[in-house]
């Protein structure tokens, strides 16, 4: 069977492509070169095409066209993976008080994951002070015991959530919570005994917890562990919201019920990590994680992450249907 030439490839993937050359991950992403990307084939395509800084440093790409469907009128892109539909009776005074349909992740079976909420991201530093002394003494109350202590606690609590997880087939990742040791830190010497240490960690709490409960018991285990031991947050996210995912909900209703209509099946989870959703959740915004890539084993941020050329298709087939449907839902009486 003769091979695939570059002339029989899809104009579609031939796209991807080009856009997959542009630099756009960290330490220094080129995102002006994503936005003129956009730009360009936004151009090519006859729509217009503005640049709006939504927050301070984070600038998305509106793309508005007129309209075979007059209910939708705009599309906002940023860089990374985030696709915000943008219908024509909010675009007057706030283009986010409406729908996200924000970044998702693969699933290796025949459905299609959609995430409602996700996880609480919690970086925490664990600091532990003690005596000092030479390497080769017993050195009573030091730092690095102090902090096995609270590592030792914090590490309980993580294998906890993971047998809860395992021993309950119907629970997903994202509705437990989960911890990593990310860092440590401390010493001068192999022979020193440091008189401070300290410890990083990945906290991921899911939503039902209570987040001001939790946090009380962080302190618990610092001080369990004695005198010297503080925490401090890095990052601390305080206010998980839920999008609703019944029926009575037109965002959801309408979302769903497109996947019935193309004969596709939708699993409902929580994010196990962190995406731009949950700020526009904190404001009162529903949010779906969503990408179609079913099939397909999950490799974020892995090694040799891809992503198959017909799995990408069929994306944007569900797409075409997708966003059509979302912007025929009427305007709600609370919404004006």
């Amino acid at each position: 069977m003769a091979s695939k030439g570059p002339e029989d490839e899809h104009p579609s993937v031939t796209l991807f492509r080009q856009y997959l050359r542009i630099r756009t991950v960290q330490p220094k992403p080129d995102y002006g070169a994503a936005v003129a990307f956009l730009e360009e084939r936004a151009h090519q395509l006859g729509l217009s095409c503005q640049k709006v800084e939504v927050a301070p440093g984070y600038v998305v790409t509106v793309l508005t066209w007129p309209g075979t469907n007059p209910a939708l009128s705009s599309i906002l892109l940023n860089s990374h993976t985030d696709v915000v539909p943008v219908f024509k009776e909010y675009w007057s005074h706030d283009p986010f008080e409406a729908f996200k349909d924000s970044e998702g992740l693969a699933n290796p079976t025949d459905a299609f994951t959609v995430f409602y909420s996700e996880r609480s991201v919690w970086w925490v530093r664990v600091t532990s002070t003690g005596r000092p002394g030479h390497g080769s003494r017993f050195v009573e109350d030091t730092a690095a015991e102090k902090l096995h202590k609270v590592v030792s606690s914090i590490l309980a609590f993580r294998e906890k959530e993971r047998q809860r997880l395992q021993s309950n087939p119907h629970l997903k990742e994202g509705a437990v919570s989960s911890v990593n040791l990310t860092k440590l830190e401390g010493g001068v010497a192999y022979n020193v005994v440091p008189a401070s240490m300290s410890a990083g960690f990945d906290f991921r709490i899911a939503p039902d917890v209570d987040l001001k409960a939790f946090e009380k018991q962080l302190h618990a285990w610092c001080q369990a562990a004695g005198e010297g031991v503080t925490l401090e947050f890095v990052q601390k996210w305080m206010d998980p919201r839920v999008t609703p995912i019944d029926d009575s909900d037109p965002w959801w209703s309408a979302f769903s019920r497109v996947f019935k209509d193309m004969n596709l099946t939708l699993e409902a989870k929580i994010f196990p990590a962190t995406t731009d959703s949950r700020y526009l959740r904190a404001v009162g915004v529903p949010a779906l994680g969503f990408s179609p890539m079913n099939r397909t084993p999950v490799l974020l941020h892995d090694h040799d992450e891809r992503l198959h050329e017909a799995v990408f298709l069929r994306g944007i087939d569900i797409y075409t249907q997708l966003l059509p449907a979302l912007a025929s839902i009427p305007a709600l009486p609370s919404d004006s």
